[in-house]
């Protein structure tokens, strides 16, 4: 491991242990305080270059935790659900994404660019999708750093209120794991809050979004043809026309793989290895464990990178169409999740 990773990932340990040890004394679950923690670190301390490199491995450790969650995954719960679930899911995605494009252009007067990229952030996976499409439409960078603060505004708004919410209704776990991975915006908040509840509304959380940022290739894809056949250099669509098919396949192929999210396959492979009685019940036991110990590390990075002066200088139009559409489609996603799960 290069030396240059130790001292942030001694902060990232340290504040993680800190977490559990107040979690012992406080009404809170580890998996928040350890946000919370980072959060105020980065906000008050900053992240000093000493620590920078090892600080943001958070995000490795948060892909490696969901794929070891995959071993406590039971094919039988979620073949049990049936088709209802993805026709949610694939439901949530449209609507929130048609949703967000209709406020931008025609009730907030948003620039097409920014309305795309709020809507694939908002109905896919959060800043990885705004990223992944921006990429594939080459969007100008400021509505790239708009979106994304954006989105990081309701990653933060939504992973204090939908585990309040759960709280306050009464929400059984399987209900609202299915419901905020249907409806929160990025992976780490959403596995942030199904966690913070129980470690059942954890893994249909995780399910449920990694089900959904699936989509992102596809959507990528979709947006990148609609912009190119729209805009004035329209020779770039008809580049190559006289290419072999075999060609376009592989040109498709690459284009829907690039923004995909790899560790997905893992989650799925590790799922498999589980449900085919590779892994007896200590060692499932063993990989949630580590899982837990993964997030923290993760989740205390992920409070470190989100910056509070940033959120505050949004504008309010690209937060008021995200909001109304967060409204909209998480009241009603919770009524139909209510109805059939």
């Amino acid at each position: 491991m290069p030396r240059s990773l130790l001292p942030g990932l001694a902060l990232l340990l340290a504040l993680g242990l800190g977490a559990r040890l107040f979690a012992g004394v406080l009404p809170l679950n580890h998996l928040l305080l350890a946000i919370l923690l980072g959060l105020a670190v980065g906000n008050t301390l900053g992240v000093p270059d000493l620590v920078r490199a090892g600080v943001g491995t958070h995000k490795l450790w948060l892909k490696t935790g969901i794929v070891l969650t995959g071993a406590s995954v039971a094919l039988d719960r979620v073949v049990a659900a049936g088709p209802r679930l993805l026709l949610l899911i694939a439901g949530a995605v449209t609507v929130t994404i048609l949703l967000v494009e209709a406020l931008a252009r025609l009730a907030f007067r948003i620039d097409d660019e920014t309305g795309s990229l709020l809507a694939a952030g908002s109905g896919i996976c959060g800043v990885s999708a705004v990223v992944a499409v921006a990429e594939s439409i080459d969007a100008d960078e400021t509505a790239v750093a708009y979106a994304a603060t954006t989105i990081l505004l309701f990653d933060a708004v939504t992973l204090a209120t939908y585990p309040a919410v759960a709280a306050a209704i009464g929400l059984p776990d399987r209900v609202f794991g299915i419901w905020a991975g249907l409806t929160m915006f990025s992976t780490g908040p959403v596995t942030a809050a199904g966690f913070a509840v129980s470690e059942t509304a954890g893994e249909w959380a995780v399910l449920v979004k990694l089900t959904r940022n699936a989509a992102i290739g596809l959507v990528a894809v979709a947006y990148a043809g609609v912009y190119a056949s729209t805009r004035a250099g329209a020779n770039a669509v008809r580049k190559g026309t006289n290419a072999t098919r075999d060609g376009r396949d592989r040109g498709l192929l690459a284009r829907l793989w690039a923004p995909f999210p790899k560790f997905v396959v893992g989650f799925v492979a590790v799922v498999a290895i589980a449900n085919l009685g590779l892994l007896d019940g200590r060692e499932i036991t063993s990989l949630a464990n580590a899982a837990d110990w993964l997030f923290l590390l993760a989740f205390v990075g992920l409070g470190m990178e989100i910056r509070l002066d940033e959120l505050r200088a949004t504008g309010y139009r690209p937060v008021l169409a995200v909001l109304v559409t967060l409204l909209a489609v998480s009241s009603v996603g919770l009524t139909i999740v209510r109805a059939a799960f």
